[in-house]
């Protein structure tokens, strides 16, 4: 999993754009690193990035979220809860749930450096640019590279398909959400399916005694993902300004039917 970014600091913004900014840069620099110049230059990860492939990421997006939903739908555990409680849950949980899917799936992704208008678009768009600019706003490279990092951590675990359900379980489970009204029986399934995992895994892998530890600090790492992220890049090109959130509410509950639709973000 790559992001395909061209990082050389020759296409660097801050040494065309404004380059006050950059002797500035330059000269507090070198307070603080004796490196090279081209490895102090950090504006690339300010870029805000796409999809390179929205048509075909999306959709697989679309698929991880719909294996997310159904996965909640099919533990009687879950649906015991308050009505309350399952969707303070669900809020809570479906970014790394959802992440933990492309890890299963196998869902990898390219991004690139969000396309700027030309000067001709710009001047035949003038005027019209505010209403056809999106509402939300683009990723920044930086916070994909973090994505990407913690996917491919996970990958490196390579684990199996048991290791993943109890995982799931112990993610979904989560006691210290606030505002429950049930937290010691969540508490309890999570610690239920936590020990599940700890026995998968002890069965498993009875070599490595680090590892039921080390899944679970990796897990938090997907637990600290901005579900802002999350939505900008693989669901508002599917979905526009609608509330993410409130599709996986229906989903889950089958209020509406919610099929992926292309847009004229992500068709060819």
């Amino acid at each position: 999993m790559t992001s395909s970014m061209d990082m050389d600091c020759e296409r660097c913004q801050c040494q065309h754009e404004d380059k006050h900014s950059a002797i500035l840069y330059t000269l507090l620099s070198q307070n603080l690193s004796h490196s090279p110049p081209h490895q102090r230059c950090l504006c690339h990860q300010r870029w805000t990035v796409c999809l390179r492939t929205p048509h075909i990421t999306c959709q697989a997006a679309s698929d991880v979220l719909v294996k997310t939903i159904s996965f909640m739908k099919n533990l009687p555990s879950f649906h015991l809860l308050p009505r309350g409680d399952q969707l303070l849950l669900l809020d809570s949980c479906w970014v790394p749930l959802f992440l933990l899917g492309l890890v299963q799936e196998t869902v990898t992704f390219e991004v690139m450096e969000t396309p700027a208008p030309s000067m001709l678009e710009k001047i035949l768009l003038d005027g019209q640019s505010k209403r056809q600019e999106p509402e939300w706003t683009q990723p920044m490279l930086a916070a994909v590279q973090w994505l990407q990092c913690s996917l491919n951590t996970f990958w490196s675990l390579d684990l199996s398909p048991k290791e993943y359900a109890y995982l799931k379980g112990a993610i979904l489970f989560n006691p210290d959400v606030p505002g429950l009204t049930a937290s010691l029986y969540i508490e309890s399934l999570q610690r239920e399916a936590e020990r599940a995992l700890q026995e998968v895994v002890r069965i498993l892998h009875p070599e490595d005694q680090d590892r039921f530890a080390l899944i679970l600090l990796i897990t938090s790492t997907l637990k600290s993902i901005p579900p802002a992220l999350i939505t900008d890049l693989f669901f508002r090109p599917v979905i526009g300004n609608a509330d993410i959130v409130e599709l996986i509410v229906d989903m889950l509950y089958e209020i509406t039917s919610w099929q992926p639709a292309p847009s004229p973000h992500t068709a060819l």
